[in-house]
């Protein structure tokens, strides 16, 4: 089991070109998404929504804007991740849905909303800090869904590279409840993948006795 997973980190790389003519699976697909539904996130707020872009026109359009990068029309689904500003705000009321999953007694729950408010007071402040709280948390879902899919041999790249309000406009998204926070795409490579390059372990970790 190790060894598979090993073999899925050496897999994935950021493919900068998909093989148009192949397309993936909505089985695959799914797998891949589920992988990033089930990521951890702060609180369990799950504060990120994924826009899963397969029309062509629609990817045409936002490639000018991503910097015209060839896999946003390249590849076979495009993924965008939104980080949510709306949602984790407690007056919006999903903070107290998302902790009643649990079946708490009213004083678990009495607890963990003050406790909730406490430490996010400054983050809960702004819908900018918010962003950058939610949108952090974005990227543990996108490496889970990159690795899900290197684990299944479909290449992904992550993609930063974009004007974000340009994006948000084109996608007609109100910002006061979603933002962007990221884009990746995903296909299979058309080219060899190149050798990947990585710090020696020894200069990377540290071991604290």
């Amino acid at each position: 089991m190790y060894n598979d997973f090993s073999k899925a980190m050496d897999f994935r790389h950021a493919c900068k070109a998909f093989d148009e003519c192949k397309r993936i699976s909505d089985e695959h697909m799914y797998y891949i998404l589920e992988a990033g539904r089930k990521s951890p996130s702060s609180f369990g707020m799950e504060g990120w929504k994924f826009l899963v872009i397969t029309n062509e026109a629609l990817k045409a359009t936002l490639r000018p804007h991503c910097w015209n990068q060839i896999q946003i029309t390249s590849c076979s689904h495009l993924v965008i991740i939104l980080a949510a500003i709306e949602n984790v705000k407690i007056e919006s009321g999903e903070v107290k849905k998302r902790f009643l999953r649990r079946n708490m007694p009213q004083e678990k729950l009495d607890f963990y909303m003050d406790t909730y408010a406490k430490h996010l007071e400054k983050t809960l402040s702004s819908n900018e800090n918010i962003y950058h709280w939610t949108s952090k948390q974005s990227y543990i879902a996108l490496a889970n869904m990159m690795s899900a899919a290197a684990y299944i041999g479909i290449d992904s790249c992550p993609i930063e590279g974009f004007e974000k309000e340009k994006v948000e406009e084109i996608l007609d998204l109100d910002t006061s409840i979603w933002q962007v926070s990221v884009l990746v795409s995903f296909g299979y490579r058309i080219n060899e993948q190149s050798v990947q390059q990585r710090l020696p372990f020894e200069d990377v970790v540290e071991f604290i006795k």
